[in-house]
C-alpha cells in the first residue's frame, strides 16, 4: 500500500517541476523581448578621440526618452537610432542591433581627417578620407598636414572634395604615405587646380607643383632637386621651384 503513496509523491514532484521549468521558460522568453540596457562601441583607428562614449550616450538619451529597460524589443526604433548618430559630423558609419539579452549595441565609426583647412578669418575645417568636409572639435585635435587658400576656402563652402579636385585627395595620401614627404612637406596651398603650392619643414624654397596630377612625376623631380641641386648650391640659394612642366624643374 505505501508504493501507490510514493509513486504519486514521484509524480507530483515531476508535474511541479516541469511547471515551475515551463514558468521560468516563458519569463526567459518574456525577457529576451524587452529592452534592457544598451552597450557603446567607438570603432576607429588608434589615437582617434573625435566621438567619445557619452556623446553617444547623450544622443540617445535626448533623442529617444523611451528607451527604458522594459520596453518591447519591437518598439526600439532601429533605423532612426542610426540615422541620429549619422548626424553627428564625426561619424562617418553607425549600426544599431539588439544583442543578448535585449541589450541594444551601438557601434559607431569615426571619419578619419587627412588634411586641414585653414582660414584667418574663419572656422577651419577638416578633410576625411572620403574627400568630406567636415568641421573641427573643441574637444580634439588632429595632427595633420595644413591647406590654405582660396580654392581651399571654395570647398569649404561646398562640403566635399570630389566633386571638384578629387586628385587632391590623391596629393595628401601621396604625402602622408611617405615617410620622408610627411615629415618635409607641412603646408599644401590651393589657389586653383592648377595653381598648387608645397611648403616644406626645412628649406624657405615654395615648391610649385602645377596641378595634382602626375604626381610620381612631379615628386621624382623635386628629389632630384633636393638630391642634385641643393647639395651643389645650398638649401637657401633659391626661393622657388617649379615642377609643373614636363620634363623640367626651374629654379629662382
Amino acid at each position: 500500500m505505501r508504493l501507490p503513496k510514493v509513486k504519486n509523491i514521484a509524480v507530483f514532484i515531476g508535474l511541479t517541476l516541469v511547471l515551475l521549468g515551463f514558468i521560468g521558460f516563458v519569463e526567459k522568453q518574456t525577457m529576451d523581448k524587452l529592452y534592457l540596457d544598451r552597450e557603446v562601441y567607438i570603432q576607429g583607428e588608434s589615437g582617434l578621440y573625435f566621438v567619445e562614449e557619452k556623446e553617444i550616450e547623450q544622443i540617445i538619451s535626448q533623442g529617444f526618452p523611451e528607451l527604458i529597460a522594459g520596453l518591447p524589443l519591437a518598439q526600439v526604433p532601429l533605423n532612426d537610432i542610426e540615422d541620429r548618430l549619422m548626424g553627428h559630423p564625426f561619424v562617418n558609419g553607425a549600426q544599431a542591433y539588439i544583442g543578448q539579452k535585449g541589450v541594444l549595441q551601438l557601434h559607431v565609426k569615426q571619419h578619419r581627417p587627412i588634411a586641414r583647412i585653414v582660414r584667418s578669418r574663419a572656422a577651419d575645417a577638416y578633410i576625411t578620407e572620403e574627400g568630406k568636409v567636415i568641421p573641427t572639435s573643441d574637444s580634439y585635435t588632429s595632427r595633420v598636414i595644413v591647406i590654405h587658400g582660396d580654392f581651399a576656402e571654395k570647398l569649404m563652402d561646398q562640403g566635399e572634395v570630389m566633386t571638384e579636385i578629387p586628385e587632391l585627395i590623391d596629393l595628401i595620401e601621396f604625402i602622408d604615405e611617405d615617410e620622408f614627404w610627411s615629415a618635409q612637406i607641412t603646408e599644401i596651398e590651393v589657389e586653383s587646380k592648377n595653381d598648387i603650392r608645397l611648403y616644406q619643414q626645412v628649406g624657405r624654397q615654395v615648391v610649385e607643383l602645377g596641378s595634382a596630377l602626375d604626381l610620381e612625376e612631379k615628386f621624382e623631380k623635386i628629389e632630384v632637386f633636393y638630391k642634385e641641386i641643393l647639395p651643389r648650391k645650398g638649401w637657401n640659394a633659391y626661393n622657388r621651384v617649379s615642377v609643373k612642366f614636363k620634363n623640367q624643374i626651374v629654379c629662382e
